[in-house]
């Protein structure tokens, strides 16, 4: 972990706040627009919105270890998340064309790939450990 004297570099710290950002629209998307499907019962919207809440949850938790613990495996794991949110508005706008929701979902995963290039470039190259 960092200490009191470790200097987050700035790239690392713009890769932290700009992801935050991207779960904190994540978030509101989630409390504001209901996105299941017709004929869910309500059980099952209750386990989808706490699967959505857990996965936010563990993501807050990457972003930490990525720039706090200087962890490259979370960095990782957060490459691979933007890759799958790139590859589900594909398919939503696919199948159900541009709507207010995928707009909100793209600036979120712009503001996450903006993040994660920001931790590839420049002063934060050498902050990751290899581990």
């Amino acid at each position: 972990m960092t200490g009191p004297d470790v200097k987050v570099p700035k790239n690392v710290f713009y890769f932290q706040v700009l992801l935050y950002l991207s779960l904190l629209i994540d978030a509101l998307s989630a409390a504001f627009v209901d996105r299941a499907p017709a004929g869910m019962t309500d059980q099952e919207a209750l386990a989808v919105n706490f699967i959505a809440v857990a996965m936010m949850l563990a993501l807050v938790q990457l972003v930490g270890l990525a720039a706090e613990g200087r962890r490259n495996w979370a960095r990782m794991v957060l490459l691979a998340a933007l890759v799958l949110s790139v590859l589900s508005i594909v398919a939503s706008v696919g199948q159900a064309g541009l709507q207010v929701s995928t707009v909100v979902d793209v600036v979120s995963t712009a503001l996450t790939a903006w993040g994660l290039w920001l931790s590839f470039t420049g002063d934060a190259q050498d902050w990751f450990q290899s581990s």
